[in-house]
């Protein structure tokens, strides 16, 4: 008799473990929690058709963005540095939710990355745009290399070496070839905002402002020891007081880090205080913790602020009335423009009524709950479709965007990924070196907004 009840207690247990963890409910989690989940599962096999329809299938090159027309389709048949490193960490995502195999994903980027490999490039940067069945350089639009493009290129190869350790040689060599100080100005201890080729010049701006999506290309910057770590303290968390341009007088004091000095300043919205991105978008304030560990190490500083920015972009927006939340750049009928919660910008954009869904994505893991509630109250808009949601629907008047943008889809994948696999991308990126090493710069530091 105990043989068999072992034998039995064996098979159950071979059993058990070769089911997909989605299979079994934790048992702290709550309805909505589970329900959560099961909506977050179905809305990534949707948003990942995208990268498999519309990616090319001989470069591993997905389109920048799909126009509809009523049945027909306007096809952007071109890409960037964004796109791909985001093409990438949505592969790998869609492997770690059971929805492609790992053989899938790996044969898939494979292919990504032998086009990478032999598209021109500048010191090792990509230019901004490529076309996709070929990867040529696209000179329509100029010839830019653009530092926050190439900062989620590198983000992206990173994870990839991580993943599938079989490609870290690979990944590792496009990376290391990437040289980051030539972007970077000494002097000021701030990065351009790029370089055009053609023209043989830089951007007259640097990215002076800390909390914007380029801190991801400033922290691989270090993680590379291409730039010093200064840097990191060179960038402003507010403007200097004296800028009175800006939105609001900041407040806040001094402090030294590794013997910089820098001016911790906040903003504050009816009680709450942060500190501000340039526009007060989404995505300016919450893409670069897709793949760093603010929310985790930076208790004090980046986790923290991207908490409040969540907050508020969901207090302003039902203060303007509006029955859904989540504002940032998106595609408009009319082509893309620039949203945000006012008031949570340097120089707000603004704000007339257009969410989009990527927002309530990125913060998944700052407001569950109500990122549930919002994605529900999109789905009676009308904004989800074959491949997910549509980039934006303005819901003062119930237009929606009839378009998908690659970046946008590629957020939303890597967010949900993130959501329900404990941070798997930000660990794959942590794990690298480059990752693992400016680790300190998130921990240190204590913005004034507690």
């Amino acid at each position: 008799m105990k043989k068999i009840l072992f034998s039995l207690l064996t098979v159950v247990l071979v059993f058990t473990a070769t089911l997909p963890t989605s299979t079994f409910a934790s048992p702290k989690q709550t309805g909505k929690e589970i329900a959560l989940s099961k909506e977050l599962k179905a809305i990534s096999e949707k948003t990942y058709r995208y990268f498999e329809d519309f990616t090319n299938e001989k470069t591993g090159l997905t389109y920048d963005a799909v126009r509809m027309n009523n049945d027909d389709l306007n096809e952007k048949k071109y890409t960037s540095p964004t796109n791909i490193g985001m093409y990438m960490m949505s592969t790998i995502s869609a492997e770690e939710m059971g929805i492609i195999s790992r053989d899938e994903a790996v044969a898939k980027i494979e292919k990504t990355l032998d086009s990478l490999e032999d598209m021109k490039k500048w010191n090792g940067l990509f230019y901004n745009w490529y076309y996709t069945k070929d990867g040529s350089l696209m000179t329509d639009w100029g010839q830019f290399i653009s530092t926050v493009d190439n900062g989620w290129l590198s983000a992206g190869l990173v994870v990839v070496g991580q993943a599938y350790p079989e490609l870290n040689d690979q990944t590792s060599s496009i990376v290391d070839n990437m040289d980051y100080s030539t972007l970077y100005t000494p002097e000021v201890g701030q990065m351009r905002g790029g370089y055009d080729v053609e023209a043989g010049s830089y951007t007259a701006h640097h990215y002076g402002a800390f909390y914007t999506e380029p801190r991801v290309a400033s922290y691989i910057s270090i993680g590379k020891e291409d730039v010093p770590k200064e840097h990191w303290w060179k960038m402003y968390r507010t403007m200097p007081g004296s800028w009175d341009w800006q939105a609001q007088t900041p407040e806040g004091y001094t402090e030294t880090y590794d013997d910089v000095e820098v001016f911790e300043g906040h903003y504050s919205y009816k009680g709450k205080k942060y500190v501000p991105s340039w526009g007060g978008s989404m995505f300016e304030a919450l893409m670069p913790q897709l793949v760093l560990k603010e929310k985790e190490l930076g208790k004090d500083a980046l986790g923290l602020n991207n908490q409040r920015h969540v907050d508020i972009q969901i207090q302003y927006a039902e203060e303007q009335g509006f029955e859904a939340w989540g504002m940032s750049p998106a595609a408009t009928p009319e082509g893309y423009s620039e949203f945000a919660a006012t008031p949570l910008g340097m120089d707000g954009y603004k704000s007339d009524g257009t969410v989009t869904p990527h927002a309530t994505f990125l913060a998944l893991e700052y407001a569950p709950m109500e990122a549930l509630k919002n994605i529900n109250t999109l789905k009676r808009f009308d904004a989800y479709d074959k491949y997910g949601f549509l980039d934006s629907v303005n819901v003062e008047t119930g237009e929606v965007t009839q378009a998908y943008l690659a970046l946008d889809q590629g957020m939303i994948m890597v967010s949900i990924a993130n959501y329900l696999k404990d941070g798997i991308i930000r660990d794959y990126f942590h794990n690298d070196e480059i990752g693992e090493s400016p680790e300190e710069l998130l921990i240190k530091e204590e913005f004034s907004i507690k």
